[in-house]
């Protein structure tokens, strides 16, 4: 089996170091290709108005100057030859992805940007007591559990056009029991905010920085898995359409073009 890895956190993170030990677990044809520098919270993003560059590092391993999208597009395309992967493995990011982090996630992206290809792609993260640089990620926690449980999906055939996001909680390998299939959950309005500072010179900045708050998550979630220490299994997909909207719209747009402004 040939495996693609890439991250949205840069060649250097421990969690790529991670992923490739869990890799090869799995395979021996392990290829790395993974953005030079982190690209955390850009999501789908494509390099488009300036030139990429491929630094190679190693055997079957290379840096790219651009996004996870663009890693994947390189490697697929022309770094890996003529030879597709069989899977794609997409992290392991620093901090879960679950909520709504899920539509700027890069770790996300390069997962979808795999299945774009046809390709089996997923997506794993490691989730922390709190975003802080002192804080170490319990990456023993993904690397004990994450070969099993991507075994068990290889060897289920999930529908075309999803791609599994896996999210480890913030504990020790022994602390975890749990691992449970869940959906996409909601975070409360206002967790996700912009932080205004001045410079030096007077002017205005801002951060933006998530609020952190405890909030109560709907059972079944991804949230809640998360606050309760279980591991979260997440099919998405990338269709954005909300189809009890359609069908309630074609009673009010279906057919001619309206030709007169509704009244308010």
């Amino acid at each position: 089996m040939r495996i693609l890895l890439t991250n949205d956190d840069g060649i250097e993170a421990e969690g790529l170091a991670c992923l490739e030990r869990i890799a090869r677990v799995l395979s021996d044809d392990v290829w790395t290709v993974a953005p030079q520098t982190e690209q955390s919270g850009k999501g789908r993003g494509i390099t488009l108005t300036e030139p990429l560059r491929v630094n190679k590092l190693g055997d079957k391993r290379f840096a790219v100057t651009g996004t996870p999208t663009d890693c994947v597009v390189l490697a697929v395309n022309d770094l890996m030859g003529e030879q597709r992967p069989d899977l794609l493995l997409s992290g392991v990011n620093r901090g879960h992805n679950v909520g709504e982090d899920v539509s700027y996630s890069g770790t996300v992206a390069g997962a979808l940007q795999g299945m774009a290809f046809g390709i089996r792609s997923i997506a794993l993260s490691q989730s922390l007591e709190r975003f802080h640089d002192e804080v170490t990620a319990h990456w023993e926690t993904a690397e004990a559990y994450a070969p099993p449980i991507i075994s068990r999906l290889l060897a289920h055939r999930w529908e075309d056009g999803v791609v599994m996001n896996l999210n480890f909680p913030a504990l020790a390998p022994e602390a975890v029991s749990t691992v449970e299939v869940t959906r996409q959950g909601f975070r409360q309005a206002g967790e996700m905010h912009a932080v205004k500072r001045t410079d030096l010179r007077g002017r205005d900045y801002y951060w933006m920085s998530f609020r952190g708050e405890k909030q109560q998550h709907a059972d079944g979630t991804d949230l809640r898995a998360m606050d309760e220490g279980r591991i979260s299994v997440t099919p998405l997909h990338i269709d954005l359409t909300h189809m009890p909207s359609v069908n309630d719209l074609k009673g009010l747009l279906g057919g001619a073009v309206p030709k007169t402004v509704a009244a308010a």
